[in-house]
């Protein structure tokens, strides 16, 4: 929960900015549109969805991170010139919202009104195992939204509702009522781009709505899409009904997995009890039926429960309760739901029975103990088969060493002893026992080393499926992949096997129901049909999906997905057309509604039920199955109708104007249904127009708050509306910008959003103090190196945000956009000697540009209030790309890591050094000059590598290399002899420099003149290393030890402390406005004197009118009044390349001057020659 902070001034102080745009906005329309009445043009406009949230509860933080990313993508697009559409809707159907209701009807009658509940008892989730899956969630939505509250009216409480408002959410109507507009009111508070008048609900309760998917279902029965029979799905039953995706509180994704339950034969079931001559069976499930040849005995659990009951077909099964469970569901019993239990039994109670098993050479097998079987998996029964199982055989090869452990469960030495794993599939690298070599190679232990049997029992399924070939039986010499289900379906055919399911997992029903696989009579969409599948893959080959993981999840999808019950019997929806008596469920009824959001704002009449008069003046049932054909398909006529053609019209062009979908944004967890489902509809029901099939779908990871899950019970969970409230629309916009790109699960972090707040406040407090700034501490017009730098820079991040934002890669283009952007001009502001006004103002307006995408209410206000900018910047437009200088660039980030070397060195210099004659260390004096050393080339031997590795790079195929190869290369050159050891070392640096540089890293000089780069910005290096004078110099006058240090690209600096003095400047000029000035200096030329005149007076146009003189008495020459008509007398001109130094010993200036010395004196006279 929102909790309250110190310090929200600046958070408020955005609140109060964002009111504002949004009440600008509002009066504006500005995201009302329409279809353009022109022909479209390809890419002239872009169409943006996101899965209408279900609305029993108010939006969270995890539902605006999924749709923030449909927000930036429109909003990107609007700024390219295109019209942009982003409607949101409001899903009600399905049974979540009537199952609250019947609670909270149940809870008062129980427990009253208000109800008083007993104590709260502990409930524990029961964990599921099984493989991960990128695509899945890792937590239930109902679980997310619940917390620690146990009963509905205790939910609904956490929601800040009171007792008397509670009541009233007994009618699920009023669920409707309710939390819809709340909806809206949180999504207006972020400035969401939408449409508002195109929302609606779904359900009975919005007729038109409603119209719309009985037109849908009507055409897809018609294709013969949805058929009626008995099909395996997840039942509740509690609920008496299939239980779908968003009936769940846990579980959602999972599916039935089909099992083959081998029947092993119990040859003396009296050992147990009296069965009355009756066939005994112990069945076991297994997903692998080829593998049956190779059984060797039997597992089951000491101390798991089972039972023994009677099935219709005269036979009795013994196995857990709960795999019978799922068989009375299943066509098993006489009564569905009711085991016919004839005995129950602890798992040592079956042990050493004799039993005869299908397909195995052994004649007769035992039923051993496994301690690691579960019993909320299969039956609790496992057949044996160690030559192809980890786990048997590990447990086989315990049992065969450990007589006290056959001893305790009195198993005897002949029921294991003589059994061996039995070859019978060859695997290529396994050899014909798989398991036996696997646990060989793994050093496996014992059944309970479960890291390693993991890892093998992965391995062994793999290669066994696709690499396997049969060596025994009919189908000997076959793959395995290729008989798996031929074998299945002989062993069912023979009586030796049947078909059972059960869930892949345990999924619990909102209504807290274990759920079971059921055989059910029901309606359902045939997703398996082959032209079908074959039709929707054709459509994902053309969908862009952003991440090849996204896709790779799509293609598992259609792998497996067969039949989807798209009906049920309870909750709230949309009645089937041809049997009332069922209702589409909320997977089937949120497939191609995108469509109807094209027409919506014609229909609705701005209410979310359509029950209010709208443009047209129609009702529902003028909305006939014809009707809605001429709007949605190309070819269809024109029906028998009394609506007026040009309202028809005007609803068919909406849609072939908006129509496809561009973008669909979701969360993983919905590729496997939703998603997929979207896909087949599409080509169901335009199968003959595939350019209106979906082109994008972005797919992104759950949320994260704090690097952890988000949670109620936790404390850790925000609401949408507590969100804002705590970090403003603006700073939670960024915030979820700089979560996360990718399929994982990004991170929501609250300290980055109060840093991003500090950042958005401090940016327009900065652009304030730009527009209030003295022109005359700028410059417009020319352009020097750093101003050139600059817009180089403002191009470069112009283009790479550009394309992050076109890959909806949003934490890239918050990078480049914003903070890189950001870094660029207080580098500029940094280096600058004098900035450029034009040039500062012009990045302003790009930089709110390029983050207005996923900051509108900040730029909006810099735009229009700041910057006073006609009309609102939604319709300004994506900066054009500039010209980049990438030479400028590289030689800007060579003066900052220049720089940044040289403030080490500076460091180093300053550390206090050890005495030779004493213990202790002395202080160093601070330095006032710097000799920078550049090398024009290379050391020889470094350019002897260089080109070496140049050589080598281009004969290897555009790569270099490994070390020992290169290491061979350069010992058999004699030039490198003498610096072996430094040769391998410095091969490594380069290397590394390839990988961030690029082939570039082995030129032997560089693509710009550093000399003149440290040269032209000599004023910043002084000023950043707190240096009085800085000289520059090639490394052919340096000491050797100098020279190798240095190299192309990496200049190295010595410093000195030598003294300063003070020079005062005069100028007489009468009536000139210039200043008298003061110069600490202490070696510089007078063309460095004058620099620093011009840039203390702002009058002087042009330096080189500046002249300089030196007294020629130095004494008495400062204290002569000047004459007039005759200022310059007494006084000696100094040439631009004039040398002044300090003498160290009398702390005097000197000046150099065509190889003669004289002595300056304190001052010195300059004369500006225009004013002359």
């Amino acid at each position: 929960m929102a909790t309250e902070r110190k310090g929200t001034f600046k958070v408020k102080y955005l609140q109060e900015i964002e009111r504002n745009m949004q009440v600008k906005w509002e009066v504006a329309k500005v995201y009302e549109v329409n279809a353009s009445t022109l022909n479209k043009k390809p890419g002239e406009k872009f169409f943006a969805t996101f899965p209408y949230p279900y609305m029993n509860g108010r939006l969270h933080l995890g539902h605006t991170f999924s749709l923030s990313k449909s927000e930036f993508a429109t909003r990107y697009n609007r700024l390219l010139g295109k019209k942009v559409l982003f409607p949101f809707g409001f899903h009600c159907t399905g049974m979540p919202i009537k199952a609250c209701a019947d609670k909270l009807t149940r809870e008062m009658e129980i427990y009253g009104y208000p109800p008083k509940f007993p104590e709260e008892r502990e409930m524990v989730e029961k964990e599921t195992e099984g493989p991960k899956d990128k695509s899945k969630g890792k937590k239930s939505k109902a679980v997310a939204k619940a917390g620690s509250a146990k009963y509905q009216w205790q939910i609904m409480q956490t929601l800040g509702l009171q007792n008397e408002e509670i009541k009233k959410f007994a009618d699920a109507a009023y669920w409707l009522e309710y939390f819809p507009p709340l909806a809206v009111q949180d999504l207006k508070s972020i400035g969401l781009h939408v449409d508002w008048r195109r929302t609606f609900i779904t359900t009975d309760a919005n007729s038109f709505y409603d119209s719309f998917i009985r037109w849908q279902f009507h055409h897809l029965k018609s294709r013969n899409k949805i058929k009626y029979g008995k099909r395996y799905t997840i039942y509740s039953p509690k609920d008496g009904q299939p239980c779908m995706d968003h009936d769940r509180s846990s579980g959602e994704g999972v599916g039935p997995q089909e099992y083959t339950l081998i029947k092993m034969k119990v040859l003396r079931p009296q050992k147990i009890m009296s069965f009355d001559d009756r066939s005994v069976y112990l069945v076991a499930a297994t997903l692998k039926p080829e593998t049956m040849y190779g059984q060797t005995n039997c597992w089951v659990h000491p101390d798991i429960s089972y039972i023994a009951y009677n099935l219709t077909c005269g036979d009795v099964y013994i196995s857990t309760e709960r795999a019978a469970r799922n068989m009375s569901y299943q066509g098993f019993f006489k009564e569905e739901g009711k085991i016919d239990v004839v005995g129950k039994f602890m798992g040592k109670d079956l042990l050493g029975l004799e039993l005869e098993a299908p397909l195995t050479f052994n004649k007769v097998i035992y039923t051993l103990p496994m301690l690691t079987i579960k019993e909320d998996k299969g039956t609790g029964i496992v057949t044996s088969v160690p030559s192809d199982s980890p786990d048997d055989y590990a447990a086989l090869v315990d049992l065969k060493k450990k007589q006290p452990l056959r001893e305790k469960y009195g198993i005897t030495d002949e029921m294991v002893l003589p059994y061996n794993p039995i070859p019978i599939i060859q695997v290529p690298e396994f050899g014909n026992l798989l398991a036996v070599t696997l646990y060989e190679q793994l050093k496996i232990q014992s059944q309970n080393d479960k890291v390693k049997l993991a890892e093998a029992k992965e391995i062994a399924y793999l290669k066994g499926f696709y690499d396997g070939v049969l060596l025994v039986g009919p189908h000997k010499g076959k793959k395995i992949q290729d008989i798996k289900k031929l074998v299945q379906k002989e062993m069912v055919n023979s009586g030796e096997a049947v078909i059972y399911y059960e869930p892949e997992k345990t999924i619990i029903s909102r209504s807290n129901d274990e759920c079971v696989v059921a055989l059910c009579n029901q309606w359902y969409l045939d997703y398996g049909e082959e032209n079908w599948k074959k039709e929707t893959l054709e459509a994902l080959k053309n969908l862009d999906t952003f991440h090849d993981e996204v896709r790779k999840n799509f293609l598992a999808c259609f792998d497996w997905l067969h039949e989807h019950a798209c009906s049920r019997t309870y909750g709230l929806g949309t009645k089937l057309p041809w049997d009332e008596s069922w209702l589409i469920e909320s997977l089937s009824d949120s497939t191609i509604y995108v469509a109807y959001y094209t027409i919506a704002h014609l229909l609705q009449g701005g209410t979310f039920k359509a029950d209010g008069p709208n443009e047209f003046g129609l009702k529902a049932s003028d909305m006939t199955l014809e009707v809605w054909d001429y709007i949605f398909f190309k070819d269809a006529k024109w029906p028998k109708t009394n609506i007026d053609k040009v309202f028809v019209d005007r609803m068919r062009h909406e849609f072939q104007y908006w129509y496809p979908v561009d973008l669909r944004v979701s969360g993983k967890d919905l590729i496997q249904n939703h998603l997929t489902y979207f896909l087949y509809n599409h080509t169901a029901i335009w199968p003959n127009q595939p350019e209106l099939w979906p082109r994008g779908i972005r797919a992104n990871g759950h949320l994260l708050l704090n690097s952890a899950k988000m949670s109620k019970s936790e404390g850790n969970f925000l609401t949408l509306v507590e969100a804002v409230e705590k970090f403003s629309a603006d700073g939670m916009r960024l915030c979820l910008a700089d979560s996360g790109d990718s399929i994982e699960d990004a991170n929501f972090i609250e300290s980055t959003a109060d840093a991003g707040i500090l950042r958005l406040y401090n940016f327009i407090e900065w652009v304030k103090d730009i527009l209030n700034m003295n022109q005359h501490s700028c410059h417009t017009g020319v352009q020097d190196f750093h101003d050139k730098v600059f817009e180089s820079e403002i191009n470069l991040k112009i283009r790479e945000t550009g394309e992050n934002y076109s890959k909806m890669l949003y934490k890239e283009a918050l990078r480049t956009g914003f903070y890189e952007f950001q870094t660029a001009r207080d580098k500029y502001l940094q280096t600058s000697p004098m900035v450029n006004l034009d040039l500062i103002k012009k990045y302003i307006e790009i930089q709110i540009i390029l983050l207005s995408p996923i900051c509108p209410h900040v730029c909006e206000y810099i735009w229009g209030d700041l910057l006073k900018k006609d009309g609102s910047i939604l319709n300004a437009k994506w900066p054009v790309v500039g010209e980049i200088n990438e030479i400028l660039i590289k030689s800007s980030e060579y003066l900052m890591d220049a720089a940044h070397t040289f403030r080490i060195l500076l460091k180093n210099y300053m550390m206090p050094k050890k005495s030779k004659a004493k213990n202790d260390f002395t202080d160093m004096e601070k330095p006032t000059q710097g000799i920078i050393w550049v090398a024009k080339t290379w050391p020889p031997w470094q350019s002897i590598i260089l080109t070496t590795m140049r050589e080598m790079y281009s004969k290897n195929e555009n790569k270099l290399p490994d070390n020992k190869a290169l290491s061979a290369a350069f010992a058999g050159k004699a030039e490198l002899k003498k610096y072996m050891k430094r040769v391998m070392p410095f091969v490594q640096l380069v290397k590394a420099k390839m990988e961030t540089v690029g082939l570039s890293a082995l030129n032997l000089t560089l693509d710009f003149n550093e000399f003149n780069v440290l040269e032209t910005n000599k004023e910043y290096l002084k000023n950043t290393l707190g240096l009085h004078d800085i000289v520059i110099k090639y490394t052919d006058e340096a000491p050797e030890k100098t020279r190798e240090e240095c190299c192309p690209g990496a200049p190295y600096m010595n410093f000195f402390a030598k003294p300063i003095v003070s020079i005062c400047i005069i100028n007489p000029q009468s009536c000139s406005n210039l200043l008298e000035l003061s110069m600490e200096i202490s070696t510089v030329t007078a063309a460095d004197i004058v620099s620093y005149i011009a840039k203390q007076n702002k009058h002087i146009k042009d330096p080189a009118s500046i002249v300089l003189y030196r007294f020629n008495d130095p004494n008495l020459g400062p204290r002569i009044r000047p004459v007039a008509g005759d200022i310059l007398k007494g006084k000696t001109k100094l040439p631009r390349d004039s040398v002044f130094n300090v003498d160290t010993e009398t702390e005097s200036v000197q000046v150099s001057v065509a190889g003669k010395t004289y002595l300056v004196g304190e001052s010195l006279i300059y004369i500006d020659k225009s004013l002359e």
